[in-house]
């Protein structure tokens, strides 16, 4: 599916808009939390939308969301688990059938909402090529399929007559939360190593330029349709491992071999053992700037937020 629009017009980001009400399922997630802190700290009011709210169902919800400039979806469970049959039904549920609910709760509103920003993933593509949003999804796998049924429920807020913004996400990256979160211990105990071959892409993008590219899109309102979040220079697992064991100034020879993952996560090993390429064309054409294209630079900055925070590694990193 490659729904696009016109390039948006450049503008002034950061807060450019009056201030808004803003509903966001997933809010206390990482990137929920930082996108509720930077909303909040710019003056606007941000609606959590959370679990128990899902359960209470369609009119509550409504009820939430009724009055809102814009609704942003972020919710879904973690793609890093065992993918039982029972799993797979959690990811589907979270992301499609959140996804449905949201849709037929702002339908029930009196006072709609002008906005549904929603995600999606680097599944909707093979492993195969470097993909824009020009690019047609290809992934034949669960992943793909998923993807797919993902956003189309988020194309139904179209029917309503709302501006619709589809994000596909790749790797997101920063100090308390996501991947770096995993490995940043096990990289400084000198544990650290490439996934599988190494060899798989690994597109990426630093948590605060994914937060701006949300408040660039709340703000103008002529940006619609489906954007790649992911900074200009993808790498592979073998590079990410690299430049993070260069910034720590750690050994990285511990390969984690694919048996050991697919004896862990089953079919969902496939998720940390082959990895998809996507980069932005629309984002450039809104003139959006990142503040870290290149990896060296973000894992340095995320290696340095991080290091308030490592009480016991610290004996370890000293004699190092």
């Amino acid at each position: 599916m490659a729904r696009l629009s016109g390039p948006c017009a450049v503008c002034d980001w950061y807060g450019e808009e009056s201030h808004m009400n803003i509903a966001i399922s997933g809010s206390t997630g990482f990137i929920g939390s930082h996108l509720s802190r930077m909303l909040r700290n710019q003056g606007h009011t941000v609606v959590p939308v959370g679990r128990r709210d899902f359960n209470g169902g369609t009119q509550h919800i409504s009820t939430l969301v009724d009055g809102c400039d814009a609704v942003i979806n972020l919710a879904g469970a973690p793609i890093n688990r065992r993918w039982t049959s029972g799993y797979k039904r959690t990811l589907i549920s979270s992301r499609v059938e959140t996804t449905r609910m949201l849709v037929d709760a702002i339908s029930q509103t009196s006072k709609r909402p002008k906005t549904f920003i929603s995600t999606s993933g680097m599944g909707a593509f093979s492993s195969d090529g470097r993909y824009t949003e020009h690019d047609v999804a290809n992934a034949a796998d669960f992943l793909g399929e998923l993807s797919f049924d993902w956003e189309s429920a988020a194309w139904e807020a179209e029917t309503l007559g709302m501006r619709v913004v589809v994000f596909r996400l790749s790797l997101v990256l920063g100090a308390n939360g996501g991947l770096m979160k995993q490995v940043l211990l096990p990289f400084r105990l000198g544990l650290g190593g490439p996934v599988a071959s190494g060899e798989q892409h690994f597109s990426w993008i630093h948590i605060d330029d994914l937060v701006n590219a949300y408040l660039m899109t709340l703000d103008n309102r002529n940006c619609k349709g489906i954007y790649h979040l992911a900074a200009p220079n993808p790498v592979n697992n073998l590079e990410f491992t690299r430049i993070l064991g260069k910034v720590l100034n750690r050994p990285t020879s511990l390969r984690v071999p694919t048996a050991l993952l697919q004896v862990m996560y089953g079919e969902g090993a496939q998720a940390m053992t082959s990895g998809q390429c996507i980069v932005s064309e629309r984002l450039a054409e809104t003139g959006f700037k990142f503040r870290y294209p290149n990896l060296d630079g973000a894992i340095r900055a995320i290696v340095k937020a991080s290091a308030g925070n490592r009480s016991v590694i610290d004996l370890v990193n000293s004699r190092g």
